[in-house]
């Protein structure tokens, strides 16, 4: 289990905390596409800008975005291999998952070792 050895829990927790809400997802998708400033983010969520400052806020501590000053403005761009390190994880997962499934597969076909 090397891929899940290279980080502590809690950062891994707070990377998939912060990819659990639909609002910082759509932030993480517009930060991909575009550097948006907190702003302009604020003016697409029925939502206080101090809640989508506290979403972006999440977003950072989890190495998914940065914001960064330009001017009177901070805007807000993807940690592309932070979102990388997610898939990863996901891929990790996936194929334990599929090993199990072939494995109960084996044992219903009467294949087993």
């Amino acid at each position: 289990m090397v891929v899940l050895q290279e980080e502590s829990e809690e950062s891994l927790n707070q990377l998939f905390r912060a990819l659990a809400d639909g609002t910082r997802r759509d932030i993480l998708a517009r930060s991909i596409t575009e550097t948006p400033s907190v702003s302009e983010l604020a003016a697409h969520y029925e939502m206080s800008f101090a809640a989508v400052q506290k979403h972006v806020a999440v977003l950072e501590r989890a190495g998914l975005v940065r914001k960064r000053a330009t001017g009177r403005e901070q805007r807000v761009s993807a940690e592309r291999a932070r979102l990388r390190r997610a898939g990863e994880l996901l891929d990790f997962y996936e194929s334990v998952w599929r090993q199990r499934v072939a494995q109960l597969d084996d044992v219903l076909l009467g294949k087993e070792d």
